[in-house]
């Protein structure tokens, strides 16, 4: 059991089941070792060592683990940068047009396909609980929200700039090139003259 319990420990102690077994952990053995209580059974086809902390971001690390491509957006993104009160009931994500959103019962998703520009532009990667998760930046989110408002809802887009502009180093620049990528330039110009 040493052995596989080191194959954990070389990936911070958590792992696919898919990528254990890919890495010499018999199907058997995971099982033996939740039995034992050697291994905690996150979520389905997760699994983590007993003796790590328990997840801090468990949602987010269990959609990057599930779904490599998964970008954290919109009110997942929000929540993470400090931009909204909101509490995030599922979780959003985006992936590339041609990438078909995967069967997940939990935790819940909301799943938005980008076209290839607007999903590659401002990924920034974090490492939470030792696995990289794809989040976009601060004002990324903010323009995505700005075209995704129907959807979210104007207040939440409004109540991000405006945190967003109480925030330490703010980059309108920055903001406005998303902006015009996500072809909102237009609609976040007027917010931002009367809120600087």
């Amino acid at each position: 059991m040493a052995k596989y319990k080191r194959i954990f420990k070389d990936h911070k102690g958590i792992l696919r089941a898919s990528k254990a077994i890919e890495l010499g952990v018999p199907k058997h053995v995971l099982y033996e070792m939740v039995k034992t209580g050697e291994l905690v059974r996150e979520v389905q086809g997760i699994y983590r060592l007993s003796e790590t902390e328990s997840l801090g971001y468990p949602d987010l690390v269990q959609i990057s683990l599930r779904v490599p491509k998964a970008v954290f957006c919109l009110i997942s993104a929000l929540y993470f940068h400090e931009l909204t009160t909101q509490i995030p009931h599922q979780i959003y994500f985006a992936l590339p047009r041609d990438v078909k959103t995967p069967k997940i019962q939990y935790p819940p998703i909301r799943v938005f396909h980008f076209s290839q520009k607007p999903y590659k532009e401002g990924i920034e990667e974090h490492e939470l609980d030792g696995v990289k998760v794809k989040i976009y930046n601060r004002e990324k989110t903010i323009a995505d929200c700005f075209k995704f408002r129907e959807k979210i809802g104007m207040d939440v887009a409004l109540e991000a700039v405006k945190d967003y502009l109480k925030q330490p180093h703010p980059n309108i620049s920055l903001l406005l090139k998303y902006a015009k990528i996500n072809r909102v330039e237009k609609v976040i110009r007027p917010y931002l003259e009367a809120l600087i």
